[in-house]
Parts: C-alpha cells; sequence; structure tokens
C-alpha cells in the first residue's frame, strides 16, 4: 500500500522482471500509479492508453527498443507534453545523443539507487509543471520574422508549413527567441530548458541546436564559441 498519494502516472518499459518490480515498488511507495511494458510495442499501445505523465524507457528491449519507442510515442498527440527519460546501463555519447534526437527529456544510468531515482523522478516532474506554466504566460504566441512559435499548442510555423518540435526542442526554440540577438550562456539554457537539478551530457545543447537547425535553417541560431548561443532573425 501506497505510503503517500499523487496523481502522477509514470510508465515503467523494462525487459528485465526484477528491474519492473524493484522500481515499480519503490515508486508506488511514494504515491505514484505506475504502468509497466516489457518492450517498444506495449510501451506505446500503453502510452496511448493510459497517458503517462512521465515514462522511463530502456533502450535495450526486444521487438522494439527504446529510442524507436520514444520516437513513435513523440508521434502521440496526447504524449506530446509527456516526460521521457532513458533508464539504461549503457553510457556512451552516441547512445545518449539518439536518446535526445528522438525526443528524451533526461537520461538515466542503471544502477541507480532508490532514493536517488525517487529525486530524479520528482525533479522531471516538477520541472516540466514549472517550464509549462512558464511557457503559457504572459506571450502564448511569437511572430518573429517568418516563424510563429505557438506556446499553448507546441507548434511552429514556418511561412505556412506547420511542424510540432519535440518537447525540449521546443523550449529551447522559445526560450532564445525571448529576447533576440541576447547571449545566453550554456549554463542558462541548461537551467530554464533541463533544470538545475538535473545532469545532462556535454553534447545534449549541441544536439538539440543541431536539430533546430536543419529546422529553421542555420542563419536564425548563432554559436558564440565558449560561450553560448542566440537567436538573430
Amino acid at each position: 500500500m501506497a505510503e503517500k498519494e499523487n496523481n502522477y502516472k509514470i510508465l515503467l518499459v523494462d525487459d528485465e522482471e526484477d528491474i519492473l518490480e524493484f522500481i515499480s515498488y519503490n515508486l508506488e511507495r511514494e504515491g505514484f500509479k505506475v504502468y509497466s511494458a516489457r518492450n517498444g510495442v506495449e510501451a506505446i499501445k500503453m502510452a496511448e492508453k493510459k497517458k503517462p505523465d512521465l515514462i522511463i524507457l530502456d533502450v535495450m528491449m526486444p521487438e522494439m527498443d527504446g529510442i524507436v519507442a520514444c520516437e513513435e510515442i513523440r508521434k502521440i498527440p496526447s504524449c506530446k507534453d509527456t516526460v521521457i527519460a532513458f533508464l539504461t546501463a549503457r553510457g556512451e555519447d552516441y547512445s545518449q545523443i539518439a536518446g535526445f534526437e528522438a525526443g528524451a527529456d533526461d537520461y538515466i544510468t542503471k544502477p541507480i539507487r532508490p532514493k536517488v531515482l525517487i529525486s530524479r523522478v520528482k525533479a522531471l516532474l516538477k520541472r516540466s509543471g514549472v517550464v509549462a506554466a512558464d511557457m503559457a504566460a504572459p506571450e502564448k504566441v511569437i511572430v518573429i520574422g517568418n516563424l510563429t512559435i505557438d506556446k499553448e499548442r507546441y507548434l511552429l510555423k514556418i511561412d505556412d508549413r506547420e511542424m510540432i518540435l519535440p518537447r525540449k526542442e521546443f523550449e529551447l526554440l522559445s526560450l532564445l527567441v525571448s529576447k533576440p540577438e541576447k547571449v545566453f550562456t550554456r549554463e542558462e539554457i541548461y537551467n530554464a530548458v533541463w533544470g538545475e537539478n538535473v545532469i545532462v551530457g556535454d553534447r545534449t545543447i549541441d544536439v538539440h541546436i543541431r536539430k533546430l537547425r536543419e529546422k529553421i535553417g542555420n542563419d536564425h541560431i548563432k554559436t558564440l564559441k565558449g560561450i553560448g548561443y542566440k537567436f538573430v532573425n
């Protein structure tokens, strides 16, 4: 029986039964409603059905790996705001980059102590709520040049073409365009988009900037080597 109660739903995806049981037990003790899936195919179906607030997703799984599953989950309209964190024993840079490019918000390496995991989960959920509230006010739609950014719908419009960006790409772009020509340091970007208490890889921002440039063009986001980035119209 849970010691506490809250309204957050968590989908845990891993093909190792002992991992599912161990993490589920500790999350349920904190009052979270936990659902589980054992591969990427099950994860997609469960995500669409349960609409979780957070998905903790293993990378190496049978039938469909976590990277592909993450990409497919991000295509589900009801999961566009869902926080996705990879939980895996793999620590290679290329694996982390692939995860962020697929639309993940964070990357947690296992094994991880229960208290640390709970702390990370709470930080992720808290950050997602704070960022969402901040993004919605006071200016809901920003028009700059040929770009229109609709913060309520997480929608980017380039000329007459609309596209839905992964959550972190959208938040990063929204931050940069909020103050054109201002140079945002890497630390400012980390804190605003990922949160002060979340540890991400050094190349995380670079990956997201590259993906944004592929979508909006190379001329809008300028790099100041050793400092950070700025948006120019």
